[in-house]
């Protein structure tokens, strides 16, 4: 079974600039970029709650800031994340923590009518074996990646609810689907993060430490494409203002490359100049994941910033932070 598509509408209108927004997940790798190209955008009324302040998985809680708050439209990029080690070794967490998140938000924002909601998914919600690249009406039609199994299940389930607002109550709300994302703001847990922070924290230690060589997970051979999350908060704009369909939207590139090329460009960026290895007894995870993104395309939007500028940017800011992030936590709210 597969998600069917109905074709986008021209029906929408402008998002109201004085309107309120609410950016779930606003501290986030997604949510800060969205914050920052929400405002440079000229809107005036964003909420963005921390974790210390609203507690997303606290159902009466978030009840109780849709009640005081009544956002316009909300942005749902709140969620548990993490790299290929935490989601193998965490995944109860990864599907009750992020069912909890989606299920209280949209069921508020429900409650309150929210007329326009934008749910982010990602791209591992397709199966392990879909055909490369990736189309929307791949979703459900093949098994699952093991390793991130738990975490594509909370976000199917999340596609499927504002499917059912969609079909019951005939709200506009719509689901987008990044591929693997960066920059400023993300994750570099060395325990927690994902493939491209990871090697950008690694191979900077292994610089600052002169490590002679670094071993990498797997074998450097899957696919993987990469977007700037800069990108990603003007494809979130532009669909809010253009897309109404029920079937999720890829945002990517339509470009990948192996794992060990990125590495080496993590390693010629950051100016580490050891030996890289690779570890086979480590796992790959899907051997090629890049999306078809002729659909977002088709409304009028493209990836600006291209992956070595990205990394190099990224690069500079984390050094910025003097290793404040480092601890970054793993739910982005």
């Amino acid at each position: 079974m597969s998600i069917s598509s109905t074709a986008p509408t021209a029906t929408l209108q402008p998002m109201d600039r004085s309107a309120p927004v609410f950016v779930a997940g606003r501290y986030g790798l997604v949510g800060s970029a969205l914050w920052r190209h929400l405002t440079a955008e000229g809107f005036t009324a964003l909420l963005g709650p921390s974790s210390a302040e609203l507690d997303l998985r606290d159902r009466h809680a978030v009840f109780a800031w849709f009640a005081a708050n009544q956002p316009h439209a909300v942005i749902l990029a709140a969620a548990r994340v993490g790299g290929i080690k935490a989601n193998a070794t965490l995944p109860t967490e990864f599907i009750s923590d992020n069912l909890r998140i989606q299920v209280n938000i949209l069921d508020a924002a429900l409650q309150h009518g929210v007329r326009r909601l934008l749910f982010l998914g990602s791209s591992c919600i397709y199966p392990k074996a879909a055909a490369q690249p990736i189309r929307e009406d791949a979703l459900l039609t093949g098994p699952l990646e093991e390793t991130n199994e738990a975490y594509a299940l909370a976000k199917i389930a999340g596609i499927i609810q504002v499917r059912a607002v969609r079909r019951q109550h005939g709200l506009p709300w719509i689901c987008a689907m990044p591929t693997n994302l960066y920059g400023p703001g993300d994750n570099f847990h060395p325990e927690d993060s994902h493939v491209l922070p990871s090697l950008i924290r690694r191979f900077h230690q292994a610089r600052v430490d002169a490590v002679p060589k670094v071993v990498n997970w797997g074998t450097g051979t899957p696919r993987r494409e990469f977007l700037h999350v800069d990108d990603l908060a003007r494809a979130c704009l532009l669909l809010l203002e253009r897309y109404d369909s029920d079937s999720p939207v890829n945002v990517g590139t339509g470009e990948d490359l192996t794992i060990r090329e990125l590495a080496e460009m993590v390693a010629s960026i950051v100016g580490y100049e050891g030996v890289l290895e690779w570890d086979p007894a480590q796992p790959d995870g899907t051997p090629r994941k890049v999306l078809n993104i002729s659909r977002i395309t088709a409304l009028g939007w493209a990836p600006e910033i291209r992956l070595y500028d990205g990394i190099a940017s990224t690069y500079a800011w984390y050094q910025s932070q003097s290793g404040t992030n480092q601890e970054a936590r793993a739910i982005r709210t």
